[in-house]
Parts: structure tokens; sequence; C-alpha cells
């Protein structure tokens, strides 16, 4: 297995038009990023989850990031001033948001029913249930329980009684992930898969099981460097048929990260996501906060080409397919109590856009029993927001690393533009 220990960073970042900076020591996944954000004219500042630093040798690394305070792009659009660090009231965008941003909310409304959305994370969160009721509540969203039949939560063996051990860490990611689903496929059941560890080997497990228990579209949060044993595992745990995987393209900035460069699966790269006064209402930009955090993107070392993909700077496979909102600044409404004050959170990372973008595809319907559907937004690329500036970091072959027209590596052909880009 690979190790994924990320290395001690000292971020520096401009805020706004001052002429001083601030420092930010990132060690072993604790401290705090500072970014300012065009739409707030205020700084937002966030750290990387607790699970973003693996526990072990060889685990992967979840890819999120939690905001710590500032005023966020939602709090400024709506003239909300709390800081985003108050956890009595959600400072990050919520479903309604999201459904607009994406032309998604007549198909939110009416489509989703009798799909199962899997996500597939490490580690027990206890207040799973709990707390995905207190988001939908809120929001005005159909409950979705266990007693119902809608949410169902069970280790990587299947099993709903033996479950791993509980991680206040990964708790935040299955919040994001679980909240993510519900905002923009509120009618769709809910599998949650819990890995015993972080390993590729046991997050690997948890997507075959998902895949054994029905679920037709499967969300992955996290990832980590590529090795040549990655083609092993993309004939082990992600060659499914019929079932669209998502998988977050990392958070590090410009390079390869696996699964999201397995042929078999959707990667989703990460966009800064604003409000405008254009006919759309939004705006996107490419994620980056400096040239080690935002979106991952990047020509893999090992995967091959999956035959849809047709760029021709990168002979192997190219990261990212599709891409949705993943800036702290701009991010997005989560409830969270498992280690934490209970309450609500604003999050970032592409940690968000992979079950977006599962959630999109469920809204699209069940993808052809013998479909790869990470082919389908290739074949519907005039469906999509062309995301066309901001990159992600430095590289030889610019569209690797910067958004152009059209096809680029670090949002792939774009956004969601209602469901059209995710159907076969």
């Amino acid at each position: 297995m690979r190790t994924n220990f990320p290395h001690i960073r000292l971020r520096w970042h401009r805020v706004g038009s001052a002429t001083a900076v601030t420092a930010a020591l990132v060690l072993a996944g604790f401290g705090t990023a500072v970014h300012a954000d065009a739409t707030t004219s205020s700084k937002v500042t966030w750290a990387a989850t607790p699970c973003a630093t693996p526990k072990k040798t060889g685990e992967l690394a979840c890819n999120s990031l939690r905001v710590t305070g500032g005023t966020t792009a939602f709090q400024k659009a709506r003239g909300i001033t709390p800081k985003a660090a108050n956890a009595a009231t959600p400072s990050g965008y919520g479903p309604s948001d999201l459904q607009s941003a994406y032309g998604l909310t007549a198909a939110a409304a009416a489509n989703g029913s009798g799909e199962t959305i899997a996500i597939v994370d490490a580690y027990n969160d206890p207040n799973a249930e709990a707390d995905l009721a207190k988001y939908r509540s809120y929001y005005g969203l159909p409950a979705c329980t266990s007693a119902s039949g809608c949410f169902k939560k069970v280790g990587q063996t299947g099993s709903t009684t033996s479950l791993p051990t509980s991680d206040a860490g990964w708790s935040e990611e299955i919040s994001l992930d679980l909240d993510m689903v519900s905002a923009i496929a509120p009618k769709a059941k809910i599998l949650l898969v819990e890995a015993k560890s972080a390993t590729m080997a046991n997050l690997g497990k948890a997507v075959n099981e998902a895949v054994t228990l029905g679920a037709k579209f499967v969300s992955n949060s996290y990832g980590g460097s590529e090795s040549s044993s990655d083609t092993s595992y993309d004939s082990s745990y992600f060659n499914h048929p019929g079932v669209a995987i998502t998988v977050s393209a990392g958070d590090d900035g410009y390079g390869a990260q696996y699964p999201a460069a397995s042929k078999y699966v959707t990667s989703v790269g990460g966009t800064a996501l604003s409000t405008s006064s254009n006919s759309r209402g939004w705006t996107e930009s490419v994620w980056k906060t400096s040239s080690t955090e935002g979106t991952g993107s990047g020509c893999s070392s090992y995967d091959a080409k999956p035959s849809w993909q047709t760029d021709t700077g990168c002979t192997k496979r190219m990261i990212s397919d599709v891409s949705a909102v993943a800036d702290p600044a701009t991010g997005v409404s989560v409830y969270d109590s498992y280690g934490v004050t209970a309450g609500w959170y604003t999050f970032g990372g592409t940690s968000a856009s992979s079950p977006i973008i599962a959630a999109v595809y469920a809204l699209a319907g069940t993808p052809g029993s013998s479909d790869y559907p990470a082919q389908y937004p290739y074949t519907h690329t005039s469906s999509l927001n062309d995301v066309t500036s901001g990159n992600n970091g430095s590289c030889s072959t610019s569209y690797f690393c910067t958004a152009t027209s059209g096809y680029d590596g670090p949002t792939g052909w774009g956004t969601p533009n209602g469901v059209s880009a995710f159907t076969g």
C-alpha cells in the first residue's frame, strides 16, 4: 500500500489588496489557510479536517476542509453578518443554492425516487443518521431514516451491527457527504458503507459491498498518491459496469491522485462558486488557494486512458472529467455533532464535489447495465457549464492545470447544467 502522509507546508496567502501576508503552518493536517474571495472582500479561514491526515502508513486521506472564520460567499450574498465559525446558523450554500447553481431545481423535485446513492468512507460516525435528520429538517427536505428504509448504514461486510471504530474526523467527512447527496437528490435513498480503516483494500471492499447491496451510484471522497498497484485496484474494486462511481480529485493542487485516476470512475474536480449578474446567476472558476491547496488534476502515471477520453497531451488517464463547488470560501453548509460542538459548519474540498456529482447521476436515472457512466459527460459536453478561468498550479502542458474553453484538467468538461450530461 502507498503512504500518504502530508509533509509540513508553510502556506502564504495575500489577503485582499493588503501588502502583508499571513503565514499558516499546516502540520499533520492541522492549521489554518486564509483565502481572500473576490465576492466577500473579507478573509475566510479554514483548516483541513482531521481525516485529511492519515492515521497510519498506507491509509488514504479524506478531501475536506472546514471553515473556521470570516464571511463566506453565501453570507456576503445575503447580507448575513455572523461569522462563518458560528455553529448556531448555516454559513454555507444550502440545497436551493446548489440546485439553482447547477440547473437542478426541477429535477431534484421530480427525480431520484427508487435510486440508491452510496457513500463510502472510513470508520464510523455514530451520529450519522441523527445529523442527517437535522440537515434535512432545517432545509425542508423529506425525512430519510433507517425506519422508513431510506437510510441505511453498514460496515464493509454489509453488517448493520458490526461497525468500525468511531472517528470524529471521518464523521465530519461523512456528514459532508450525506448532506451533499441530500441537497441534490432529496428523494433518493442513501446507503452509508463504512470501511474499517482508510486503506485502499478496506475502502475498496466497501465500494464492492455498496454495489452488492444495489447502489447504482457510489461516491468516494478520499485519495492518495498514485502507485504501481493502482491498475490491480482498478480491477478489484472499481470495475463495475452499470454503476456511476465518483471520486474526488484531491485538495493538494496540481497533481494526480488515486482512485480519481481510475479509468472506471468519474473523477471530480473543484471550483469556486459565486453568485453573478449573468443569465445563469452564478459564475465559477478553478478552485485554488495556493500552489499546494486547490483542486487536483493531472495525467496519471499508471492508469490507461479510457476510450472516451480524447485529449492529446496525456497518453494515459487524465484527471478530471467534470467538477463542482469545492472552494471553502464559497463552501457548503453541513450539520455535524460528533466530536465537535453540535451545529452548522461550512465545508469545502473536492469531498463536496464528489457526492454532488454522484447525486446528479442519480437524478439522471439508472445507468445502462453495461455502461461506464464516466463516459456520459463526454458525449453531452454542451450540457455542462464550461469553466474557463483559473488554474491549480504550474504545469508544462497548459490544460493539465489551467482552465480553458472546452476540456481541461482542473474542471474537466465543466459543471452540471441540468442532468442531460449524466445520461447515456
